[in-house]
């Protein structure tokens, strides 16, 4: 049985299990300042990188859901664990039911489309959570697009919590951020480009540059996903006229507010003021 959703235009909703698609988000609304948003963050539930493809599944779909019944047509899925694990289901089996002209998008795609016209070895490396790496997700993209493209993955459990934990500046992040990057070069010695497979990630860019090889390409997402959004828009003006364009920006989260704030401003480094909701 479908859901009675509001057909009034409304906001373009932007999920993240945590905090790192506030890196999203921000490219998003450099590109498109004119539009509304609603950036909804499970900071309660986060970290999804680790979790079961079910469980990952099970809590998008909630804040899908969530989106959906706060008047978004549209939501970007800011969060590569969500997108690797989640967005194809619900594209296919949750949608029809819950209204099929409302739309959500991943990262992933947006991403991969630039990779061909960057590598110049044809030999790619990624840095994700360890669920974005298990997933295969960017191997199997990659190779729809670019065939001849060989991909190598590594996974980084720590840098996420190094972010989340203010410390992405801090002399303990040198190590885990150093050893990753290692592990992903001793793979592929011919690697030319990088992927940084996680919306965390730029806040520990300036540290990731200094451990790169000179030369590297590092592909940091917000921008293409920016572009990739601005660029879907202009093909399909029956969305553009369901969403609101007041140049508004609002914030939830599923944990305490107070805590939100204080770390969203890492991210945005400004003020924000959020409201808590419930997920189910």
């Amino acid at each position: 049985m479908k859901q009675q959703l509001s057909q009034k235009p409304g906001p373009i909703g932007i999920f993240d299990s945590g905090y790192g698609g506030l890196t999203i988000l921000s490219k998003i609304r450099e590109a498109l300042p004119q539009y509304d948003y609603i950036y909804l963050g499970d900071n309660a539930r986060t970290p999804y990188g680790s979790r079961s493809f079910e469980i990952v599944y099970e809590f998008t779909r909630q804040a899908v859901t969530k989106l959906f019944e706060m008047g978004c047509h549209l939501v970007i899925l800011a969060c590569n664990t969500a997108s690797a694990k989640a967005l194809r289901s619900i594209q296919i089996n949750d949608l029809p039911n819950m209204d099929p002209q409302r739309r959500v998008l991943g990262v992933i795609r947006p991403t991969v489309e630039c990779v061909g016209q960057i590598t110049q070895s044809r030999h790619v490396g990624v840095l994700a959570t360890a669920g974005t790496i298990h997933s295969e997700s960017y191997p199997l993209e990659i190779h729809k697009l670019f065939p001849d493209i060989r991909v190598s993955g590594e996974a980084c459990p720590m840098w996420v919590p190094l972010v989340e934990n203010n410390e992405a500046y801090g002399a303990g992040a040198d190590f885990f951020i150093e050893k990753y990057i290692d592990r992903l070069l001793r793979q592929d010695y011919h690697i030319d480009t990088v992927i940084l497979g996680c919306t965390h990630y730029p806040l520990l860019l300036p540290k990731i540059k200094h451990y790169m090889p000179d030369g590297m390409a590092i592909i940091s997402q917000g921008e293409y996903v920016a572009a990739s959004l601005k660029d879907y828009l202009l093909r399909h003006p029956e969305m553009v006229a369901k969403c609101t364009q007041g140049g508004e920006c609002s914030f939830c989260t599923t944990e305490a507010e107070e805590k939100f704030v204080e770390s969203a401003s890492a991210f945005l480094h400004r003020p924000v003021t959020v409201q808590r909701v419930t997920l189910e």
